[in-house]
């Protein structure tokens, strides 16, 4: 596992669902020094931001198909060198570690679901941060989630195994390995299917109740 330095200040924009994962998503960013804002207005989201400025697009899982598909050929047909990212599950603290996942890379991970526990190899020694964090409530529009560390301490070169606490279900849960600067993300149990079968595959599905714009950074009075 490297430890390359993240892009300080990148500029990150979340499209997403929920107002209280958008919201927290953007407090973590930030607090990480990322240029981050979220939003839930799908239809007017060239509009209200710059797409030639963004480095890291993320998509939350509750995008309707339609418009995922359609902002990520227009932001990418505006910005070629955007990177566009998958929310692996509504959990503010995953997505802000996906990003940095995909701004500053680790090496391999792996999760041995019979051991419960991860594995990894440095190639220096650097200060290790493991969270893992997982889904509590599913139910939409405002999921609710838990978070723990499980470990953070300085390790030295070589390969490493790190055990997940009970507390930690085999369902709707992930964890985040960060050596350095370096973040790796890692699924320790999948989203049920029950919960992913409700993302709308157009804006007209009506199968998901309603929920109050969101449009960090942008003046809606």
């Amino acid at each position: 596992m490297t430890t390359s330095s993240p892009s300080a200040g990148a500029r990150v924009l979340v499209v997403g669902r929920s107002p209280s994962v958008l919201e927290g998503a953007v407090d973590a960013l930030r607090a990480d020094g990322f240029d981050a804002d979220a939003t839930n207005q799908f239809g007017s989201v060239l509009d209200d931001y710059d797409a030639r400025a963004v480095d890291v697009l993320v998509f939350g899982g509750m995008v309707p198909a339609d418009a995922k598909e359609q902002l990520r050929r227009d932001v990418t047909a505006l910005n070629p060198r955007v990177t566009v990212v998958q929310g692996l599950a509504g959990i503010a603290g995953l997505i802000a570690a996906q990003v940095r996942a995909a701004m500053s890379p680790g090496a391999a991970v792996d999760y041995d679901p019979d051991t419960r526990a991860l594995a990894f190899t440095l190639e220096a020694p650097a200060d290790v941060v493991v969270e893992a964090s997982w889904a509590v409530s599913m139910t939409p529009p405002e999921p609710t989630s838990a978070s723990l560390r499980v470990l953070d301490v300085r390790l030295d070169a070589g390969a490493h195994t790190v055990p997940l606490p009970d507390d930690v279900p085999s369902v709707a849960s992930f964890a985040a390995v960060t050596a350095g600067s370096s973040t790796t993300v890692v699924v320790v149990g999948p989203m049920p299917r029950a919960v992913t079968q409700l993302a709308p595959r157009t804006g007209s599905d009506n199968v998901l109740p309603p929920v109050r714009a969101v449009s960090t950074g942008v003046d809606q009075a």
